[in-house]
């Protein structure tokens, strides 16, 4: 056999030997297999999106009912004065409930006067007098609010005046001492529930932005 056959023998091998190899690292493919395309994008037109304004203001329906006095009286207040927001009022709130709560039963009633309407700082007086007349002494201890809820408010458009009407549930450690230091009401070692509905006023859009308590129920 001559050089020329042994040579093309030779590259017919090789070529055999580089199509199989090809089979095993790419696979092969059964019957045709059309060219994929991008699908076109759909010619439907979309929906028309209507954008609705001037919903409730979750600010006030978190508190109380969409369609109530309450909720009417509260938008007024927040038109008299922009800043004004009903949950951060709840929250000043629930701190005035502690301290007015307290300076009563301490009997320190001047340091709450200023956040006290005329009114109820005659009725506080008055109970804080006959305490003393009567020998007996307080210890209170403020635990916490447990719950603060608003039950009412109104507004005034001609004086804008605004009050809102809060209930409180409180807890502390209350003992009432007579002049032998007995207890006659309550327990220097078991807390109590304390429940309080107040009403606290201010004239929107004043300097002072402090809110008085101007009525206490239970």
């Amino acid at each position: 056999m001559n050089s020329p056959i042994i040579q093309l023998l030779v590259l017919a091998g090789i070529a055999i030997f580089l199509i199989l190899r090809l089979r095993n690292v790419l696979g092969t493919r059964d019957g045709y297999e059309p060219p994929r395309q991008m699908s076109a994008p759909s010619s439907r037109p979309a929906p028309d999106l209507e954008v609705i304004e001037g919903g409730p203001d979750p600010d006030i329906v978190d508190h109380v009912a969409e369609d109530s006095d309450a909720a009417k009286a509260l938008t007024q207040m927040k038109a008299a004065e922009p800043s004004f927001g009903v949950s951060d009022f709840l929250g000043g709130a629930k701190g005035a409930y502690e301290m007015i709560l307290m300076g009563f039963e301490n009997g320190d009633i001047g340091q709450i006067q200023p956040f006290i309407s005329e009114e109820v700082y005659e009725a506080f007086l008055s109970v804080v007098a006959a305490r003393e007349d009567q020998g007996l002494t307080v210890d209170a201890q403020f635990i916490g609010v447990r719950e603060t809820t608003l039950v009412d408010a109104t507004f005034d458009e001609a004086t804008r005046t605004a009050e809102v009407t809060v209930r409180f549930v409180g807890e502390l450690v209350y003992a009432v001492r007579n002049e032998a230091g007995e207890i006659v009401e309550g327990d220097e070692k078991q807390s109590k529930k304390q429940k309080d509905v107040w009403t606290f006023a201010r004239s929107m859009g004043s300097d002072d932005p402090n809110w008085q308590l101007v009525a206490t129920s239970e």
